[in-house]
């Protein structure tokens, strides 16, 4: 039952990502500086998108097919919100820390008194480890932050763990790196 609930959330905060982009809005950068990562999936999403259409088309042909149709342009709809997802929620610095997030799966706020160390790395392979958290976009992430102490993170579905080491994908990552240097 939690696992659906978890679902459906994440599924309306896609769709809420859909009428914030369509509103060109963003999602909670109110007083703070946005950084934006949404640049490099442009491309991925729309041939995903593309595939999902081009197999509407062709299952909806078929009159057996015609009931698969509302589920193909409803998974069309869930392309282009999580597409909307990465632009509308940027990363944002404010004044009471970092708050990295990767579309509407990972929303994770640090305090700029737990940032140890801030750099511009760009990193292609990413092992599992404990401890870290890698956000790529692209198979890639272009800034690491170590953190003087963890905080926590909490998955997807709702486990929590420690994280010391962050990294995460930003479209000018020696903009993020700057701005962290004169905050901090």
């Amino acid at each position: 039952m939690r696992t659906a609930y978890v679902l459906v959330r994440h599924e309306l905060r896609l769709l809420a990502s859909l009428a914030l982009w369509a509103a060109r809005r963003t999602h909670g950068t109110r007083g703070g500086q946005a950084f934006g990562y949404a640049r490099g999936q442009g491309p991925v999403m729309a041939g995903f998108a593309f595939v999902c259409v081009v197999e509407t088309l062709t299952m909806s042909v078929a009159a057996v097919h015609r009931v698969v149709l509302l589920l193909d342009v409803y998974t069309v709809v869930l392309v282009v919100g999580l597409y909307a997802a990465y632009v509308v929620r940027p990363h944002v610095l404010d004044p009471g820390g970092l708050r990295i997030r990767h579309a509407a799966h990972v929303d994770l706020r640090i305090p700029l008194d737990r940032i140890a160390s801030v750099r511009r790395e760009l990193r292609t392979v990413h092992e599992r480890a404990d401890g870290e958290l890698n956000l790529p976009v692209g198979s890639q992430t272009t800034v690491t932050l170590e953190l003087a102490e963890p905080v926590a993170h909490v998955t997807f579905f709702g486990r929590r763990r420690a994280v010391r080491v962050v990294r995460f994908h930003a479209d000018d990552a020696g903009r993020v790196v700057r701005a962290l240097a004169r905050a901090r």
